[in-house]
């Protein structure tokens, strides 16, 4: 499934400010929420990350909210304000509030398995289970900037006359290990949001290493990653798995930091067992 064909919705923060999200229902009897968040980069939203896994979910029965974060898709893009992991965790809180929502699984890529976590740790009274693809957020900022996909990332400010639609066709090509699987519909679709973007989101964002509070996790979390990731060292998955708690990972060779976009057949199928078999621990 490649066209998001749920309508556009927003919800607005006290603050004034616009989350949009689409809402995707649960194909009969419903089982739980699930809360997709995406990660950073340019022309990021949360239907470009989760488009070929949403339909999966929905037929299992699960219900599926796709937001996109502060400075990303449609949401607002403001530069008023640095963009910190409390200020991204916010933005989540603001539209669970909105939503009604008391109990969802988080479901976090990169940036938003940071933001997951940051959730899991501040309310996780409204966190059933986490699954998490390449978190961030468990290193140093000082050891990401050394990875090649993020510095390529960061070479160009968003908006500027050097960001050429060719540069984002070689980025995107970093984010996973089969170059073949970035055609020109997600280089045209990443293009066409990009033009909506600031560079205030990247220049300002700020996520701690919160590595050392893994431990206070109790909720289930399944963990991805492909071992040729270039954005978010593949060695992270093993301080998810000694930091306790109740986690599972699934390292995959031959493959890059998307796994849900590589291999969502294998993402979806093993997410959807975790989500079966945790509910009922």
């Amino acid at each position: 499934m490649s066209s998001n064909t749920a309508a556009p919705q927003f919800h607005t923060t006290p603050e004034g400010l616009s989350l949009h999200y689409t809402d995707h229902p649960a194909t009969g009897e419903e089982q739980g929420t699930l809360v997709f968040i995406h990660g950073s980069g340019p022309g990021a939203s949360g239907w470009s990350n989760f488009k070929h896994n949403i339909a999966a979910f929905q037929m299992a029965g699960y219900r599926c909210v796709v937001y996109d974060q502060w400075g990303y898709g449609k949401t607002d893009k403001p530069t008023h304000i640095d963009h910190t992991l409390d200020f991204f965790v916010d933005g989540l809180g603001a539209l669970l509030d909105g939503l009604a929502l008391q109990s969802v699984t988080l479901v976090g890529n990169s940036l938003g398995g940071a933001v997951a976590l940051g959730m899991a740790l501040r309310q996780p009274e409204r966190v059933k289970q986490l699954i998490l693809m390449a978190p961030g957020g468990i290193e140093s900022r000082e050891d990401y900037f050394a990875m090649e996909g993020i510095q390529t990332m960061v070479k160009y400010p968003m908006g500027s006359p050097e960001f050429t639609r060719d540069v984002l066709a070689k980025l995107l090509t970093l984010l996973v290990y089969d170059e073949d699987s970035i055609d020109e519909e997600l280089i045209e679709e990443r293009w066409t949001t990009l033009q909506t973007q600031n560079s205030h989101v990247l220049a300002t964002m700020a996520i701690p290493d919160l590595s050392d509070q893994i431990g206070h996790i109790a909720q289930p979390m399944l963990i991805f990653w492909g071992t040729e990731d270039k954005f978010c060292p593949a060695s992270g998955v093993w301080k998810m798995l000694k930091g306790g708690g109740q986690v599972q990972a699934e390292i995959l060779n031959q493959c890059g930091h998307w796994v849900m976009t590589e291999h969502p057949e294998l993402f979806n199928t093993r997410s959807l067992a975790f989500l079966s078999t945790s509910a009922s621990q």
